[in-house]
């Protein structure tokens, strides 16, 4: 990961739990549905998926449900 960062010509620190969170941030802004996100990741617990939803600035509503 770290050589790939390099040649990438990345400055900021980089690393595998970047790139899971990146993904997570990207499917939130989406509009994908929490549970979805939580399934992908592996949570068990979906408080821990929740704390993405931080730093959209949104909170929960950040997400939408599969009824909308």
């Amino acid at each position: 990961m770290q050589i790939a960062v390099r040649k990438a010509g990345i400055s900021q620190p980089a690393s595998c739990h970047t790139l899971r969170h990146c993904f997570a941030t990207h499917l939130l802004e989406k509009g994908y549905d929490i549970r979805t996100i939580q399934e992908l990741l592996g949570h068990s617990d979906v408080r821990t998926t929740m704390l993405y939803t931080h730093v959209l600035g949104k909170g929960a509503m950040g997400v939408k449900s599969p009824l909308d």
